[in-house]
Formats: C-alpha cells, structure tokens, sequence
C-alpha cells in the first residue's frame, strides 16, 4: 500500500469546517443506505434491486468525496499557495495523490 505524507497545519480548521453539518447529513444518509442494502440482502432480495442500491451508495460517497475535495482545494491547498514555498508544493502533491486516489476507485 502507498504512503501518503500528510502534511497538517495543527491550527487552522478543515476545508470542510464550514459545511461540516451538511458533511455529517450526507454520511448519515449513506449509513441509511448502506444498512438497507443489509437488510435487502438478509431479505434476499432481486440481485439487480441490491445492485441498484449499492450503485446510489456508490454515487451519495463520490457526491461527499468531491465536496470534501472542494473544500480541501479552496481552503487548505489556496492558503498553501498563498504562502509558497515548500508548503504549497508539498500541498498540491497531497492534493493531487488524494485525487489519484479518488479516480482509482
């Protein structure tokens, strides 16, 4: 498994910070799904309504992984930017292996 170099700024607050609230609904919401796809299997439900479902959980993470990617952009890698140096280099690095995550999945 890859390593990832976090690169933390202990003082300032998550890119997400401000839509934390609307952060935490979304992820709720998934666990509803996610916990009705149990059901549906325990259920034994059609295998295309349980693919269905899972597809719509699959859609409602990638929905929180961009906004968390947003936020993350327009707070923490612009803020980095601002300041230069090794830090913005090292947070565009962090930004873009967190992106290549994204896109493999």
């Amino acid at each position: 498994m890859e390593q990832v170099e976090q690169v933390e700024d202990e003082q300032a607050p998550p890119g997400y910070h401000d839509d934390k609230e609307a952060v935490l609904k979304r992820l709720r919401r998934i666990e509803g799904q996610i916990r009705g796809l149990q059901r549906m299997v325990e259920e034994d439900q059609y295998c295309i309504d349980v693919l269905t479902q899972v597809a719509a959980t699959t859609k409602g993470l990638q929905a929180v992984a961009m906004q968390l990617l947003e936020g993350h952009l327009d707070h923490c890698v612009r803020e980095a930017m601002a300041a230069g140096g090794d830090t913005a280099r090292d947070k565009v690095a962090e930004a873009s292996q967190a992106i290549a995550r994204l896109l493999r999945t």
